[in-house]
């Protein structure tokens, strides 16, 4: 597991903030590797982006934060969601946002140092001092949502947003606005048909499939380039195991699906991603910065993570330490 020496040099390298994925059928444990991470650094911001409720009880996340904030004491930062690959790995749809929003509100009782109630029953953090940072514990809470029941959500109980590709439609109504995207910067002389490109552009392009069969269905699937020759192969698959075959791989590399396709999709891709030259990338970045985002949340892939960090930084105009 590369990740923490990524984490590493990405605060050698400017950035803010490393947010670590919580889906736990595609990618380690979270607090596990965010863990490891505080190990590795001392100044980047760490959380994850974004936990899924349904997958742990609000107390067993409330002592994963007060123990990743004790050994990164100002670091922490948390965003929640009702889940995309967390839960559709599993076969499950997104969370009810009533239920989030219960949640949540749990959630910050605890980390309050307060006496809340989850199933029937009081429960309130005992932790002795040395068993996790002490109460109350000041996390920012940003709430992962795009629609109007999960904006709601994050007015009434977030520090800020965390949407996906395109600026929330509200961004300018959040002080703290985080925005999740993908992408790669060419090298000279390169452009989307570069092999180093499709393979760096190739995992996010895949999730536009992903993305659109599961939260949009056949319509805004088939309406993609090469949609409806990537449908039909997916869902040769019995419906019991297809979510399986569709998340294998997700955000890594295309998978078995994907792979027929995936080049399809590139160009689209290509526009909607922090994808160009330098020049490009930092005309999208203050783009964004217009739209209302405050923070991006970039995510690189394909064979040279290191390669990616870097390029995006210089693109960014980080500040290397």
């Amino acid at each position: 597991m590369a990740t923490p020496g990524h984490v590493g040099l990405a605060e050698q390298l400017g950035y803010r903030r490393a947010w670590l994925y919580d889906s736990p059928a595609v990618y380690p444990d979270v607090w596990m590797i965010l863990g490891r991470c505080a190990g590795r650094t001392s100044r980047i911001g760490l959380g994850p982006a974004v936990l899924v409720p349904s997958l742990r009880h609000p107390m067993v996340n409330a002592a994963a934060i007060a123990a990743l904030a004790e050994l990164a004491p100002g670091r922490v930062a948390v965003a929640v969601g009702a889940g995309f690959t967390g839960r559709r790995a599993l076969g499950q749809p997104p969370m009810r946002w009533s239920d989030v929003a219960g949640y949540v509100r749990v959630l910050r009782e605890l980390l309050g140092g307060e006496e809340s109630e989850w199933a029937g029953a009081a429960i309130q953090m005992l932790h002795t001092p040395g068993f996790g940072a002490s109460r109350p514990l000041e996390v920012p809470l940003l709430i992962a949502a795009t629609g109007p029941k999960g904006t709601a959500v994050a007015k009434e109980l977030g520090d800020g947003v965390f949407s996906v590709i395109t600026p929330h439609r509200e961004a300018a109504s959040f002080s703290w606005c985080a925005l999740l995207s993908f992408g790669t910067v060419f090298g000279d002389g390169e452009d989307l048909a570069s092999p180093r490109v499709a393979a760096a552009l190739g995992p996010g392009a895949a999730v536009l499939y992903h993305a659109a069969y599961t939260q949009a269905g056949t319509e805004a699937i088939d309406s993609l380039p090469g949609g409806r020759a990537w449908r039909e192969s997916v869902e040769a698959v019995p419906e019991t195991s297809r979510h399986l075959t569709v998340h294998t791989g997700h955000l890594v590399e295309p998978n078995e699906r994907d792979r027929g396709h995936v080049q399809d999709v590139l160009q689209l891709a290509g526009r909607i991603s922090l994808t160009g030259s330098a020049g490009d990338v930092a005309a999208k970045l203050g783009a964004f910065a217009s739209a209302g985002v405050t923070e991006v949340a970039y995510q690189p892939a394909g064979p040279d993570i290191p390669r990616e960090l870097r390029a995006f930084a210089s693109a960014a105009g980080l500040p290397a330490s």
